[in-house]
């Protein structure tokens, strides 16, 4: 019987309001998170003993063991698996890479052996719960709370990382402000042109930190900034990938080509968001 294959999507902050920090030290977010239809593909099948193999072009310095989540996630859902994860996305780029895989390992568990994962998957990480959703959603607290969200149609996006991992306690050290306001009201209707104009006028609070941790970033986002058509370029998560959203696909593609052929060195991937 062929393993169970389950895709694991890049996760994106579009925005990330940090309202606020616990007595514990976790911080209360604030966010509109949506799916790329690019990601990572993890294979899952029952076994005797637990067994992680990492392939795909990122697999350099992804560990194999129990430190990486997709252990975890088998661990956490009570099993033994033989897992194959075939890394394509960059691993500490802001975009849930790991979390995403967690997400998956488990969703290939719920196929192979019957039974639905834990309701609370937050043992996991503050993004395992918004990726097992997998698409739009309103994502708050400490990452406990996801409303799904309806989209009307493929927002067309253009991703961009640099080269360089950002660590994410580093970024939230660097944080001037823990209380800042929360998002405006999501607004009903309007497709992705009213989306656009909302999504402008909020923010990624962590953008600034990690600026100053990762410089490049700066550099990535003025060129974000330059492409012709490009409405609006931001950082994901704690960075280091940023995003520029479109109107059309074609235009995130040509975007894609003119920043790929300026920087070859750099991770750069057109996509679109659900």
């Amino acid at each position: 019987m062929p393993p169970n294959e389950v895709f694991a999507p890049a996760k994106i902050n579009l925005t990330l309001h940090v309202t606020g920090q616990r007595e514990d030290g976790y911080h209360l977010l604030d966010s509109y998170v949506m799916f790329a239809d690019i990601g990572d593909r993890v294979f899952v099948e029952a076994a005797d003993e637990m067994s992680l193999t990492v392939t795909g072009p990122r697999a350099a310095g992804v560990p194999d063991d129990a430190r990486n989540l997709c252990w975890k996630a088998a661990e956490f859902y009570g099993a033994r698996a033989a897992i194959t994860l075939e890394k394509h996305l960059p691993a500490a780029a802001g975009i849930g890479g790991g979390s995403s895989d967690a997400a998956a390992v488990l969703q290939g568990l719920e196929q192979v052996y019957g039974r639905p994962a834990p309701l609370d998957t937050l043992p996991l990480g503050a993004d395992v719960p918004v990726c097992m959703v997998g698409h739009a959603a309103h994502m708050a607290g400490i990452g406990e709370r996801v409303l799904p969200l309806f989209t009307e149609v493929p927002m067309p996006c253009l991703l961009v990382n640099p080269g360089v991992e950002v660590s994410t306690p580093e970024v939230f050290g660097r944080l001037a402000r823990k209380d800042n306001p929360p998002m405006e009201p999501w607004p009903e209707g309007g497709g992705n042109a009213a989306a656009l104009d909302w999504l402008a006028r909020q923010r990624n609070d962590l953008q600034a930190p990690a600026l100053a941790a990762q410089p490049v970033i700066a550099e990535v986002l003025e060129v974000l900034d330059a492409l012709p058509s490009a409405r609006l370029a931001r950082m994901s998560g704690s960075g280091a990938t940023c995003f520029a959203l479109f109107d059309t696909f074609d235009e995130a593609e040509a975007g894609a080509r003119a920043v790929a052929s300026a920087h070859p060195d750099w991770w750069v991937e057109p996509c679109r968001l659900r």
